[in-house]
């Protein structure tokens, strides 16, 4: 899972930890990722890790930053 590799190779504090992967799951489930070793996770951990870096700990915001960030098109229901 890309954001556990980022987070484990960085110092984070357990709250940062928390909103970055509940970030990035909110992320996977919008954008109906369900390849865990598709390259754009990797992107998508990166963005959200910056994204937290600035100080936002709401993970719906963080997920709805990253996407928004990344260019991607969600996906309709």
């Amino acid at each position: 899972m890309a954001i556990r590799r980022l987070i484990a190779a960085g110092s984070y504090e357990p709250e940062k930890i928390r909103a970055m992967t509940d970030a990035y799951d909110i992320a996977l489930i919008v954008l109906r990722l369900n390849d865990k070793d598709d390259p754009i996770t990797e992107l998508l951990a990166k963005s959200i890790a910056g994204i937290v870096a600035t100080g936002e700990r709401k993970p719906g915001v963080i997920a709805s930053k990253a996407i928004d960030a990344l260019g991607i098109k969600r996906t309709q229901s």
